[in-house]
Order: structure tokens, then sequence, then C-alpha cells
């Protein structure tokens, strides 16, 4: 179940940090809200998820989903570009998410 929390607590990241493309200075409420939310769930997550699964490995694949996720939102959503090179370090990313996950114990 640790795993479960880790993993939605990475998509609160990715949650957070793209509220924050949008704070603007934390004038904007509503983004500021969704920032403090998400990030006070991303880290309560991890932190419970970390309880069960070794501190490194958690963290590592907390900070790999967010920063997966935050290319992926930002190539759909923002124009960032889509190039072959990036499509294949997104996959690296994947595949070192999941050999971290295989080798925990």
């Amino acid at each position: 179940m640790a795993w479960l929390w880790l993993i939605v607590g990475g998509f609160f990241e990715v949650g957070f940090t793209t509220c924050l493309r949008h704070v603007a200075g934390f004038r904007h409420i509503g983004w500021t809200a969704g920032f403090l939310a998400s990030v006070t769930l991303s880290m309560g997550l991890l932190e419970y998820a970390s309880r069960s699964i070794p501190m490194g490995t958690a963290y590592a694949v907390w900070g790999g989903i967010g920063a997966l996720g935050t290319v992926l939102v930002g190539m759909a959503f923002y124009g960032e570009p889509v190039t072959p090179v990036r499509v294949a370090l997104i996959f690296g990313v994947v595949l070192c998410i999941a050999a971290l996950k295989l080798t925990a114990h």
C-alpha cells in the first residue's frame, strides 16, 4: 500500500509544480491554494510511504514521477518541445523508476 501512496504523492508533485507556474508571486489565490494543498499532500504522502519504503528509494521514485509528469504536462499543455531525444529520456526515467521499485525490499 505504501507504493500506491508514493505514486499518488508523485502525482500531487505534478500538481504543485503546475500550480507554481500560475501563482504569479502568490497573487492568484486559486492557484496558490492549489499549490499549497498539492505540496502538503505530496510531502505528506512521501513521508508516509517512506515509513515502509527505504527513504532514498522513495524520494527517487517520488521525484522521478514528479519530474516525468511535469515534463509531460509541459509538452501536453504548454507547448514544450516533443523531440525524439526528450521522449527517449522520459522512457529512461520510467525504466529507472521501475528498476528502483523492483530492487526495493
